[in-house]
């Protein structure tokens, strides 16, 4: 039961349907490996090690302990195109390196998830695209797609044409980010059209905004500044954001709500930590759960600063205007990550209890030849 996951697209949802996949399969079989034959975006361990920053997370939730080498045998660092066209790397050593590392897990594990980078043309350049390293391993594909119709399935034929490519057979397809209003018609109709592929429909995962929610730690690194208080709620999540620049007179805060004002609105910022004490001293149990972005040429101040503190309210300082800041938070894509337990758990109740693994586990045997 091993198997190749790949998107039509970035930001489809793939490692989110990997985590719900691996979940489930650990019910079916006694252990489950996760290989990511090539990553782009990798952190430094305590150890020194490069490693794709998806191995940690599906290391750490589900107490894998293989060596971060078998989990994580090629990275593509930035300029490591370069380094190929000069002739410093070769794709035999890397295609070494991937074989050997899965040959170490499959051999055990009964099951093993191989998560893909990207669409199924990314690393065509090194000859390692997903298609390639699927028929270097000789596994079969699943497609992850968004969860439409006709353009989705427009996006899948494109991606089933590399797979046809490189014979490698498709094991199913998995729709992700379906809206609830059209879940019964998309699930019928995109079951129809795969029929000329011979391919099942193996899920049709609902679109749950909370995964979609950024935390602080996203705010952090997407304007590149550190919390300057509140650094206990680096992962909390807001129902909404909200930009103020309106009157004092005009603002009422809600709980779970991100405000982005200027770090100069002295006047908002101490109404919102006005709010904050009122509701602590009438509910000591309960809390705004808000925090604070501050825009501006100019930091706030070191009072305000403090008296954020005191209150344990998360914020940073980003040095651009309010309505830049905005723009930004709302073309940032959020990705799930290993300290996030609140979203992991929603992940993979939600990709999990949508997938027919039933189906999965039936197409993957009957491709077993390959």
């Amino acid at each position: 039961m091993k198997f190749f996951v790949a998107a039509t697209g970035q930001n489809v949802g793939k490692t989110t349907t990997c985590l719900g996949l691996l979940a489930g399969l650990q019910k079916r079989h006694a252990t489950v490996g996760y290989l990511k034959p090539i990553g782009q975006e990798y952190v430094e361990t305590e150890t020194g090690a490069h490693v794709d920053k998806d191995v940690l997370l599906f290391r750490s939730h589900f107490n894998l302990h293989d060596s971060y080498e078998e989990m994580s045998p090629v990275l593509f660092p930035r300029g490591f195109t370069r380094d190929y066209l000069d002739g410093k790397v070769e794709t035999n050593d890397l295609m070494q390196k991937i074989t050997s590392a899965y040959a170490s897990l499959s051999s055990r594990y009964p099951a093993v998830v191989i998560e893909g980078t990207g669409h199924m043309g990314v690393g065509s350049i090194v000859n390692l695209n997903n298609a390639q390293v699927a028929a270097l391993l000789k596994v079969p594909m699943v497609l992850i797609a968004s969860g439409g119709l006709g353009s989705s399935y427009d996006e899948l034929e494109l991606n089933r044409t590399q797979c046809e490519k490189y014979e490698v057979p498709i094991a199913g397809v998995i729709l992700n980010r379906v809206l609830d209003d059209k879940r019964e018609m998309i699930q019928e109709y995109m079951g129809k059209a795969l029929r000329k592929w011979n391919t099942p429909l193996l899920g049709c995962i609902p679109y749950v905004p909370f995964l979609s929610t950024p935390t602080m730690r996203d705010f952090e690194q997407l304007f590149q500044a550190k919390l300057l208080s509140g650094g206990l709620f680096r992962w909390r999540h807001f129902h909404d954001i909200r930009l103020v620049a309106t009157s004092v007179e005009m603002y009422s805060i809600m709980p779970k709500q991100l405000i982005i004002t200027p770090a100069g609105r002295e006047d908002i910022i101490l109404a919102t930590l006005t709010r904050y004490w009122d509701l602590k001293i009438s509910h000591p149990d309960d809390d705004l759960e808000t925090g604070m972005i501050l825009t501006g040429r100019e930091p706030p101040k070191d009072s305000i600063v403090e008296q954020i503190r005191k209150a344990g309210i998360p914020m940073i300082y980003a040095p651009v205007s309010s309505f830049i800041a905005l723009k930004m938070i709302n073309s940032h894509t959020t990705k799930i990550r290993k300290e996030d337990s609140a979203k992991i758990q929603e992940a993979i109740s939600t990709v999990e209890s949508h997938i027919d693994f039933d189906l999965l586990e039936k197409s993957i045997a009957r491709l077993s030849q390959y």
